[in-house]
């Protein structure tokens, strides 16, 4: 969990003003999706890994901005 809330703070301090709403949602079986307005943006069970930050950043901007 904690790798999680510090990807989002990075995250969050370079689009905090284009975010309304952020709900983090515990999962199980080491579950970690990123989904952007419903879109899912990045799925640690579809890749199989755990994501660096760069590519959590490129999803979430290319979407936002």
């Amino acid at each position: 969990m904690l790798r999680t809330t510090w990807m989002v703070s990075e995250v969050m301090s370079e689009i905090q003003h284009d975010v309304r709403k952020l709900t983090l949602i515990p999962g199980d079986k080491g579950a970690f999706e990123w989904k952007v307005n419903g879109e899912l943006v990045y799925s640690k069970h579809a890749t199989g890994r755990y994501p660096e930050l760069k590519e959590i950043k490129e999803a979430v901007y290319a979407l936002v901005s």
